[in-house]
C-alpha cells in the first residue's frame, strides 16, 4: 500500500539522538490517519548513526533509509529523501528534535484544508544564543528584501509538501539547492504554522558558523540579482569619487601647489579604494559564475551506497534493478520533463 505520509529526516552523526527521535516519531505515527513511511537519509555519518538506522529498519518495516556515498550536505540529503519519498504528503524535519514531531499533525491539518506547502514558522527559539537569534532575524529580513520572490521569514526546512510540489522539486535540475527558497519559488497554495523551536536534544550542532554563512549566501545568490546590482552601484560610486578627486587634485595643483593633498598619500587612497571596489565586484561575479560552472558540469546531485526499505527504485535514467542496489553506486541527477 502506498504511504499517505512520508517523513524525510537527514542524518549526520546523530547517534546520541536517534533512539529518542524514533521513540517520538513512533508515537506520532500511531496517531496519524494513514500509512506512514519514515525515511532516514544518512549523509555520510562517521559515527554509529548508520548502524542504528539499520537496527531500526530491521525492527520496524515502516522505516526506509538511504546511505549517501559521502557527506553531500544537508540540502542535498533532503533532496535525496524527497526523490525517494512516495507519500501524498511529505514532511521534512531535522533529526536534532529542535523541530518537534508533535507539530506535524498541525501541518497535516492545514494540508487537508487544501494548502500544498505548509511551512513551520518559528515564534520562539528556546536556549539559542543571542548572536544566532539576532543573526537569523536580520538574515531572513535581508533575504526577503533582496530576493526576487517573497521568502517567508523565520522559517527553516521544517515543512509539509504536497505530492505535486515534491514532483516539481524533483524535476528541477538546480544543484545549489536552497529548499526553503525553492518551495516558495514553485508557487502553489502556501501557509505558515507557528511553533516554538526547542533546544537541541543532545550532541553538537552540525551547522557551524561557516556552514550557516554558506547557506545564507547560497540563499541570496540563488534567489536574488541584487549583489550584481550592488556591484554596478559600487562601480558608479567609485567612478564618481574618482572624478571628484581628479577635479580636486587639479584644483589643488593649479591654485594650491603647496597643499599636502597633492602627494602620494592621495594617490594611494584612490588606488586602494578602486582596488577594493574591483575585488568586491569580481568576488560577486565569481559567485554567480561558480554556480554556472557547477550547473554545466552535469554531475549527479548525489550518489548512494546503500538503499533499504523501498519497494522499488524511482525510475530515472540509469536506475539499477532493486535486487542489485546493494552492489552498485547509484547516481541521481534530476531530469527536466520534456515539453508537450
Amino acid at each position: 500500500m502506498a504511504p499517505t505520509y512520508s517523513l524525510v529526516i537527514p542524518i549526520y552523526n546523530e547517534e546520541e539522538i536517534l533512539y529518542a527521535l524514533y521513540d517520538r516519531l513512533n508515537r506520532l505515527m500511531a496517531r496519524l490517519d494513514g500509512p506512514v513511511e519514515l525515511i532516514f537519509v544518512d549523509d555520510g555519518s562517521k559515527d554509529k548513526s548508520l548502524k542504528i538506522i539499520r537496527e531500526l529498519h530491521q525492527a520496524d518495516s515502516r522505516i526506509a533509509y538511504i546511505s549517501l556515498a559521502r557527506n553531500f550536505g544537508h540540502q542535498i540529503a533532503v533532496t535525496a529523501g524527497l526523490h525517494y519519498a512516495k507519500g501524498q504528503a511529505v514532511v521534512i524535519l531535522d533529526a536534532d528534535l529542535q523541530d518537534p514531531p508533535e507539530v506535524i499533525p498541525n501541518l497535516i491539518a492545514r494540508w487537508k484544508e487544501g494548502f500544498q506547502v505548509v511551512y513551520a514558522k518559528r515564534t520562539i527559539r528556546h536556549k539559542e544564543v543571542l548572536f544566532k537569534r539576532v543573526g537569523a532575524y536580520l538574515y531572513y529580513r535581508i533575504l526577503q528584501r533582496l530576493s526576487d520572490i517573497t521568502i517567508p521569514t523565520d522559517t527553516g526546512d521544517f515543512c509539509l509538501l504536497d505530492r505535486k510540489v515534491v514532483e516539481v522539486l524533483n524535476a528541477m535540475p538546480e544543484r545549489n539547492r536552497y529548499i526553503r527558497g525553492l518551495r516558495t519559488w514553485v508557487g502553489f497554495r502556501q501557509v505558515a504554522v507557528p511553533f516554538e523551536r526547542d533546544p537541541r536534544f543532545a550532541g553538537e550542532r552540525k551547522y557551524t558558523l561557516r556552514k550557516l554563512i554558506g547557506l545564507g549566501l547560497n540563499g541570496i545568490f540563488s534567489f536574488s540579482r541584487a549583489p550584481l546590482k550592488i556591484s554596478t552601484y559600487l562601480g558608479f560610486l567609485s567612478a564618481t569619487v574618482a572624478l571628484a578627486m581628479a577635479i580636486l587634485i587639479l584644483y589643488w595643483r593649479l591654485f594650491q601647489p603647496d597643499s599636502q593633498f597633492t602627494g602620494f598619500a592621495t594617490i594611494l587612497i584612490a588606488v586602494f579604494f578602486l582596488g577594493a571596489v574591483q575585488l568586491i565586484s569580481v568576488g560577486i561575479l565569481g559567485e554567480y559564475i561558480g554556480r554556472i560552472y557547477e550547473e554545466v558540469k552535469g554531475r549527479p546531485l548525489f550518489t548512494c551506497k546503500e538503499l533499504e526499505g523501498f519497494d522499488h527504485l524511482a525510475r530515472v535514467p540509469g536506475a539499477p534493478d532493486r535486487q542489485t542496489q546493494q552492489d552498485i553506486v547509484f547516481q541521481y541527477s534530476p531530469t527536466v520533463p520534456s515539453e508537450g
